[in-house]
């Protein structure tokens, strides 16, 4: 018998939870000869033991069975910590209403009366396959969401929200494990001579260039950077104190005046200029705030750009 999926479909593992080994083996053929991947258990309990080293999106679970039957199966499934649906199909010879919905009552999803009927088993499992696809479409997109509610659109540096509310967290941190905390401003050097000299276009390209000269400069997923506003960018290095930052902003201030960008063939350079401000936790001192850090990076930043731009100041809070 030919498959009913064509080869580029990702089919869901199923659990057959079964005690009758001859049952378990029939209605695990059917499914295997539809494509699916099937493994198998004798009882709820030993179902759950299968779960603690894999997992299954779509569970095919008898009523009665020793040591743990199907309700008691399905509510302890559903009581799980488990970040990912899972679809359970009941299997009964009960057909009274009552037992129906003392079933899906107890977690499961649908259900099926014995004796099975291949076609029918094919189109319940193909409504389980719905179920799971839509989950996963809006898992997804909710995670799109959140990551475009954090994120500036243009340059995909992180957005001024996430900036107060991490930055606040790295602050907290810093203070309770004693560790330095660091953050660089940047600011583009007469951006507003490359808006008017070039166009908005191009000054979008600019930014877009600076935030990815920045980014290739950090440590991947310790380090951060995010849109302060206009041209102005913070980016945020914990656990790090004001020798490695000097080194730092000199790098990127270097990275950005050595890298043009490329308009529809024609070239454009530009500079920055860099504020950097080291917090250096104190055992006495009470706890700083993120408007202190930023004030002492921002006037280190003023002060570059008073001495003649394109180069770093820092300072240092203790």
């Amino acid at each position: 018998m030919t498959s009913v999926h064509t080869t580029s479909e990702v089919l869901p593992r199923i659990l057959v939870v079964e005690d009758d080994p001859i049952a378990r083996a029939i209605l695990s053929a059917s499914l295997k000869k539809d494509g699916y991947q099937v493994d198998v258990a004798s009882n709820g309990q030993a179902a759950i033991d299968k779960y603690s080293e894999d997992f299954f999106p779509v569970i095919i679970t008898d009523w009665l069975m020793p040591e743990m039957d199907g309700i008691e199966l399905c509510r302890m499934i559903r009581s799980m910590n488990i970040d990912r649906y899972i679809y359970i199909i009941f299997v009964t010879s009960q057909d009274s209403r009552e037992d129906v919905i003392k079933g899906l009552d107890a977690g499961a999803d649908d259900y099926i009366i014995k004796p099975i009927h291949h076609s029918e088993l094919r189109a319940r499992i193909k409504s389980a396959c719905r179920i799971l696809d839509l989950e996963t479409k809006l898992k997804n997109s909710l995670a799109k969401s959140h990551e475009l509610a954090i994120h500036d659109p243009l340059t995909g540096a992180f957005n001024r929200v996430y900036m107060d509310q991490q930055l606040r967290l790295e602050l907290i941190r810093c203070e309770r494990y004693h560790r330095p905390l660091s953050v660089i401003m940047c600011d583009l050097d007469h951006f507003k001579a490359v808006n008017d000299t070039h166009g908005h276009l191009a000054g979008d390209e600019v930014l877009k260039s600076c935030v990815e000269s920045i980014m290739s400069s950090l440590r991947k997923g310790i380090d951060w950077v995010a849109r302060y506003g206009g041209e102005e960018f913070v980016v945020v290095l914990p656990e790090t104190g004001q020798a490695v930052i000097d080194a730092l902003a000199e790098r990127l201030r270097l990275k950005i005046a050595s890298t043009p960008v490329d308009v529809n063939g024609f070239e454009i350079n530009v500079t920055a200029s860099f504020g950097a401000a080291t917090l250096v936790p104190s055992f006495t001192e009470s706890r700083r705030t993120i408007e202190q850090i930023l004030k002492v990076a921002d006037s280190c930043l003023y002060q570059a750009k008073d001495n003649g731009r394109n180069q770093a100041v820092s300072g240092i809070l203790e």
